[in-house]
This record gives structure tokens, C-alpha cells and sequence, in this order.
């Protein structure tokens, strides 16, 4: 396989090199973050008065941890390390408590995520020759532009459609020939539903290649659209905190998400002893920037669960790979006692022949106990067959779901298009526990 690199010298420079630039990149990071009035106090919490104080990784680790509340207890401008009159974007994400996380960024914030962006798509192989048709949603989202300039910067013809509006996707990807998508999984899913209702078939497309993000998926959603569109898919991770998407990007390869190790720092921890976990164990993901002027982040919670591949990738890069993230520490479904997290649930109903490309997750309260429903969209053909048979699909289904989560849920079948369809990230759970009704399935 010929290895395409965006630029060899840092993606394969040597890890001796690389760490003793990450340390001298972490100084340069604390002085700047030392500007804001948020990390001036918190530095201060734990004795460091300058970037003198980071001799050291050992120095950096005493540094507390950052989380989304301490982003939000800074809005609007506690966490802004430049003057005002530097900064030329910002980006924000909105939470249940209704105060949005907020990341400034200066002109050379947005050149250095444009670069790894550009960095990660060519990886992939994607090329100049390529037309790239950017599904993702624009905005104070991060989704969309992160990878529209990075596309740019590679030289290809970027075709900015957001998200939405499948007839018009599909218009513009035969109009100009798109060769490489970037949208969620569930959107390329229903993409593909939707392809026989238009006259299409993936024969009449040039596609060749889709990358799929902002949302948690397993390994068989992957292999599924894989073998719908006849493309390769490539996985890739971001959050607004640290940029957007390009923060780690799965090369050729296929084998792991390769993180970019001169712009950020990572750590794995146990999530509830905060602890560090070896390479290889699982964890919630620690990022700390190392590029950022206008909102630099020490330490962030990620709230993402993952963990470190200690081996080297085969494509010569020396930036160690990240696993496809598992879930999240505030995903987590407590049901009866037992730890469910939602990406156990869709492996198996995606290793399933007669499943569908949609399904949802139910949890209420039955008396005292937790009551968990899966709703499953099925091919039209299971219903036109006898109802034994439908009844013993339930019950495979059943069976499949507790050798994986330990528990024997209600499971419910739904002819394909009954399941509400999402044009951004999909909504897979809802928590009735919790007054989480919208959107459910009337039974």
C-alpha cells in the first residue's frame, strides 16, 4: 500500500523528538493560558506561578483536570487568552444547563486546525483530484468547517452541502461526480434507504470514500455501509474543545485512529479513580492543546472512552492511535444494577442480517424495576412472513442482546422509515427515567 502523508517529517518523526517538543510546546501553552483569569487561579491552586514550573511531564500531571462546567463557570470570557481584537472566530456547544461551551479562535488557531484537518484527510488517501461533499452541519457546530477548509487546503473541490436535504445530496453528488463524503453514520444509512425511492443505485455514483463522525459508532456500522456503498469508511474523532473534527483520523490502514500528537497531549484515566491506565487499557480520554493561543485547555475531560494501541501503525506514523471511542462516561445506562453502555446494544443488532439500519433505546421505570425496550427496524419482508417467524426474530434478538449486556430487554420490531431519522448526530437513547420523551415511538 503506497502511504500518503500530508507532511512526513512530523507525521514520522521520532518519538524521542516528538516528546521533547510536546514539553517545549506545553510551556510555551501554560504561559498563554496563564493570561486567563480561569487557569491563573487554578495554576496558582496547585503552586505554578509561570511556565518555569513545568520541568517536567511529572510537573504537567499536578496540574488539575478541566472540565465542561469549569468552561461554562468561565462564560463568556474567563477562559479568552488573547486580546479580544485577535480573535476571529468562535465556536460553542450548547448542554442542558442551557450555558454554551464557548472556544475562541485566533487566525493562526484556525491555520493550525485547517493543517491537521488536512493532515488527517490525506491520510486516508484522499487527494486533489478528489471532489469532497461535506454533509456535516455548518455553524457555531464545529462538523462542517473544520473539514471544508481542510479539503481546501489539500486542493480538492469542496462541495459545502450540510446536512439535510437528501434529494439534493443526492443531485449534487452525480452532478459533480463526489468521490469522498464526510457525514454521520446514521445520516450515509438513511442516505442509502433513501436510494431506491430516487431512481438511484450505487452504480450510478463515483464515490469512493466517506468519513464518519460526531456520534459513537461500532465496528459492524462501519463494515455495514461499507458494504451497502461498495466504499472504503474511515472513522475519525473531534470535539469542540479541542478544535473539531482532525483531532484523530484513521489512516489507510483502517486499524485505530492516529491522534496528533504534536498539537495535543493525551492521557487515558479511569474515569472514576482518576487514575492513569496503561497503553492498551480502557478509559475516559485526557486532552490538553498544544497549538491553541486564544483558548488554550490543560487537562480536559473529554467524558470520551477509549484507550491507547501500544503498537505501531504499519503506515510509518509515529503519532500513537486511539481505539473508536466506546461510548461516553455520561452515556452509561445504570438498568437494575447492571452498566449498559448503548454501542454494546448496537453491535448486535448491526451483526444481524434482518436488522435494519435504525433502532432506539428505551428505558422506564416498571414498578420499582428499570424497564429496557429496543426498538429495531426490520426489512418489510419479516412482516409479510408468518408470525412465527417474527416472533422467533424477537427472540433471537433477545437472546443475541443478553449474551452481550447481561440483560433480557423487551425488544420491539418497526418496519424500515417508522423510527424518526436524524440530519445531524442521531438520537439512539432515550431515558424516560429522566423525562426523556421526545420523540418516542408511540406504541
Amino acid at each position: 500500500m503506497q502511504v500518503r502523508y500530508w507532511d512526513r517529517e512530523v507525521e514520522t518523526q521520532d518519538r524521542e523528538s516528538l516528546e521533547e517538543k510536546q514539553l517545549e510546546d506545553l510551556r510555551v501553552t501554560v504561559a498563554v493560558a496563564l493570561n486567563t483569569p480561569f487557569y491563573r487561579k487554578r495554576l496558582a491552586s496547585v503552586g505554578m506561578q509561570s511556565a518555569e514550573d513545568i520541568r517536567t511531564m511529572e510537573d504537567f500531571y499536578k496540574i488539575p483536570l478541566t472540565s465542561k462546567d469549569d468552561l461554562r463557570d468561565a462564560f463568556p470570557y474567563d477562559m479568552l487568552a488573547v486580546p479580544l481584537e485577535q480573535v476571529v472566530r468562535l465556536h460553542a456547544s450548547s448542554g442542558t444547563t442551557g450555558i454554551p461551551t464557548v472556544i475562541y479562535h485566533t487566525r493562526g488557531d484556525l491555520e493550525g486546525w485547517t493543517e491537521l484537518a488536512a493532515r488527517s484527510m490525506t491520510a486516508t488517501g484522499m487527494t486533489r483530484s478528489d471532489v469532497f461533499q461535506n454533509m456535516m452541519t455548518y455553524g457555531l457546530f464545529t462538523g462542517g468547517l473544520g473539514l471544508h477548509y481542510g479539503g481546501e487546503h489539500i486542493g480538492s473541490l469542496v462541495i459545502p452541502a450540510s446536512s439535510g436535504n437528501t434529494k439534493r445530496q443526492f443531485k449534487l453528488m452525480k452532478d459533480f461526480g463526489t468521490t469522498v463524503v464526510h457525514a454521520t453514520p446514521s445520516y450515509l444509512l438513511h442516505l442509502h434507504g433513501k436510494l431506491g425511492g430516487e431512481g438511484i443505485s450505487t452504480a450510478d455514483l463515483a464515490l469512493k470514500k466517506a468519513f464518519v463522525g460526531a456520534e459513537p459508532h461500532s465496528e459492524n456500522v462501519r463494515k455495514k455501509i461499507e458494504d451497502l456503498f461498495g466504499i472504503d469508511v474511515y472513522n475519525s474523532y473531534g470535539l469542540s474543545e479541542m478544535n473539531g473534527p482532525g483531532v484523530a483520523f484513521e489512516c489507510e490502514y483502517k486499524n485505530g485512529m492516529h491522534l496528533w500528537e504534536d498539537a495535543y497531549i493525551m492521557e487515558i484515566i479511569d474515569p472514576v479513580t482518576l487514575e492513569d491506565r496503561e497503553d492498551g487499557a480502557g478509559g475516559e480520554l485526557i486532552l490538553t492543546t498544544l497549538k491553541r493561543t486564544a483558548t488554550p485547555i490543560l487537562r480536559y475531560r473529554t467524558r470520551d472512552l477509549t484507550s491507547i494501541y501500544p503498537d505501531e501503525c504499519p503506515c510509518g506514523r509515529v503519532h500513537r492511535r486511539i481505539s473508536r471511542i466506546k461510548g461516553r462516561t455520561d452515556d452509561l445506562l445504570i438498568i437494575n444494577g447492571v452498566n449498559v453502555f448503548p454501542s454494546q446494544i448496537e453491535e448486535v443488532i448491526m451483526k444481524m442480517p434482518e436488522s435494519g439500519t435504525n433502532y432506539q433505546i428505551l428505558v422506564e421505570k416498571s414498578g420499582a424495576l428499570d424497564k429496557l425496550t429496543v426498538k429495531v427496524e426490520v426489512g418489510s419482508q419479516v412482516f409479510s412472513d408468518d408470525a412465527r417467524d417474527l416472533n422467533a426474530l424477537i427472540e433471537r434478538v433477545k437472546d443475541n442482546l443478553k449474551a452481550s449486556i447481561s440483560i433480557s430487554p423487551a425488544v420491539e420490531l418497526h418496519e424500515h422509515g417508522c423510527l424518526p431519522v436524524y440530519e445531524g448526530k442521531a438520537k439512539r437513547v432515550f431515558d424516560l427515567r429522566n423525562g426523556d420523551a421526545d420523540d418516542i415511538i408511540k406504541r
